[in-house]
This record gives C-alpha cells, sequence and structure tokens, in this order.
C-alpha cells in the first residue's frame, strides 16, 4: 500500500473517530440526540444535493427496480444506524461508543451465513466468538456493581447490526451506481424519519452552547461529506484490503481524541473488551471463510458516521 493512500485512510479513520467524542460535545451543549440528527443530515443532504446539481457531474437517477431497495437500506443503514448512535452515546462515552460499532463486521459474518447462505470456516467462529465476547466484556463492564446493562450498549449494538444490513445487501447496486451515488440516495432517504423531531427544533438550538453548534457542522461536513470523498481516493490508490484494515484504528483515534478533547477515557476492563471484539473482527474478515478469503467482500462505501 503506497504511504499516500495509508495517509488519505488514516485521515479518513481520524475523522470518524473524532465524530464519537463530537457527539458527547453536542449532547453536552444543549442538543437533544434528535435534534443532533437532524441538523446533522440536513447538513450532509444539502452537501450532496449541491454536488449531484454541480455543473459537469454525472449524476444518475435510480432506476425504479432499485427503489424499493434503496428505500429499505438507507432507512436501516442510516436511519436507525443513526437514531442507535446519537441515543445510545447519551449513556455510553465515546470510546465505548466507538469501539462497539466496529463490531459491525461481526454482525456483517452473521447475515452472510445465515440470510446470504455464504460458508464459515474454523477460523470464522473463532472470530465470531471472540467478537462476542469483546462485546459482553464491554457491556458488563458499563452495567458496573448493579449488573444493569446500559441501554445506550442495546441501542449501539442495534446501530452496528442496521449498517450491517446495508453492508451486506448494498453490493448488487454498487454494480450499477457509484459509490457517491448509492450513498447520497442512502443520505436523502435516510434523513427524512429524521423530520420527526422537527418540533422546538429552531428553539433547541437557540439555548445550544457554540462548541455544539460547531460540533454538529464538523459532524455535518467532514465524517459524512469529506470523509466519504477522501476514503474513496484512499480505496482508488491502495489496495481495497490494506485500506480497510484502516478501519481498525477508528477506536484508537475516538479514544484518544476523547480523552484529549473532553478528558473522557473508557475504563481499562472497556478496552481489553475492545480489543478483543476487534481482533474477532480481524479474524472473521482476514480468515474467516473456508478458502481463507475474507467472508465478506470489502466495499468502497462506509456508512457516515
Amino acid at each position: 500500500m503506497n504511504i499516500k493512500a495509508l495517509t488519505i485512510a488514516l485521515f479518513t479513520v481520524m475523522i470518524w473517530g473524532a465524530s464519537f467524542p463530537a457527539i458527547r460535545v453536542i449532547l453536552h451543549g444543549g442538543y437533544s440526540p434528535g435534534h443532533l440528527i437532524l441538523t446533522r443530515y440536513l447538513i450532509a443532504s444539502a452537501l450532496f444535493a449541491i454536488y449531484a446539481l454541480w455543473p459537469g457531474v454525472k449524476f444518475r437517477l435510480p432506476q425504479k427496480g432499485d427503489i424499493l431497495k434503496i428505500v429499505i437500506l438507507g432507512f436501516v443503514g442510516i436511519s436507525i444506524y443513526h437514531i442507535g448512535v446519537a441515543f445510545g452515546e447519551k449513556t455510553v462515552n465515546a470510546g465505548v461508543a466507538a469501539m462497539l460499532i466496529s463490531s459491525t463486521p461481526i454482525f456483517t459474518a452473521l447475515i452472510a451465513l445465515f440470510v446470504l447462505r455464504e460458508r464459515l470456516g474454523l477460523f470464522g467462529w473463532i472470530g465470531l466468538g471472540l467478537g462476542f465476547l469483546g462485546i459482553g466484556i464491554i457491556a458488563l463492564e458499563t452495567a458496573g456493581s448493579s449488573f444493569h446493562i446500559s441501554s445506550g450498549v442495546f441501542l449501539l449494538l442495534i446501530a452496528a447490526l442496521g449498517t450491517s444490513v446495508m453492508f451486506a445487501f448494498q453490493k448488487p447496486l454498487l454494480r450499477r451506481y457509484s459509490s457517491i451515488e448509492l450513498t447520497a440516495y442512502f443520505t436523502w432517504v435516510g434523513t427524512i424519519p429524521f423530520f420527526i423531531y422537527f418540533p422546538g427544533y429552531f428553539q433547541e438550538l437557540q439555548h445550544a452552547t457554540l462548541d455544539a453548534h460547531l460540533s454538529a457542522i464538523y459532524l455535518g461536513i467532514f465524517p459524512t461529506a469529506i470523509g466519504y470523498v477522501t476514503w474513496t481516493i484512499a480505496l482508488s490508490l491502495g489496495k481495497s484490503g490494506s485500506v480497510m484494515s484502516m478501519i481498525y484504528f477508528e477506536p484508537v483515534f475516538a479514544i484518544l481524541i476523547a480523552w484529549i478533547w473532553i478528558k473522557e477515557q473508557p475504563s481499562f476492563i472497556s478496552i481489553i473488551g475492545g480489543a478483543v471484539a476487534i481482533a474477532g473482527v480481524i479474524v472473521v474478515n482476514t480468515l474467516g471463510s473456508k478458502k481463507h478469503t475474507p467472508a465478506i467482500e470489502p466495499v468502497s462505501v462506509q456508512p457516515p458516521l
């Protein structure tokens, strides 16, 4: 993998990792989770609309037969994902949230196994076991002495499952549309349900802090639009598998940035659980199939984080 592709990929993963502490800043700065999501996706939808309408850009409309699938995947992979993340981070810190979301390939492998009927080798099962062991450690750690697992953990796992569904079933669409076209469709579709949070929107924004406003703008521009573009560039410059492996650094950046920015860090046990879960993800995606190829074919589109 060349240095330029590596640098761009790491930059992208860093700004995606920073989205988790940014969400915490926004929630503590006066935004409700619903208004946070709505603000972020109004910005993202506008940016994709500007791109689609930009002179000289060839942006294809979806075929009639693909509309229903795009709507379903956009709702599951964008709407459900971001509702899970935003409401989940009300009770779960940024680093733990990033580690739980990193379990996405574990759920993608399960979908491939039970729905798409893809075969899973011994290492695949070992990877799944490690992944769920790590998730269990994180869940028990967040429960504390009460053994009452935080609702945020469940919401974040639902978010990971939602984006896994989008990963698993979008591959046929990527043969007919470019990655940026498909991401734009998903973004526009996924934004529509967020309007249920519109009541009280402007009144709440008037009382939010400047840091919260700036962080919301950051989320709408960088992880969603710029991060997507730089990720696509990195994939075009380097080997897909090598670029995709950079995703494993996302929780590391989330933890470091949260520590520096908002003085927040997960416990040692949570970090151990996250490391075990990510080890499971690596095993599933490198040794998981019968032929020692990735259990799920890497895709070139990453859901906005």
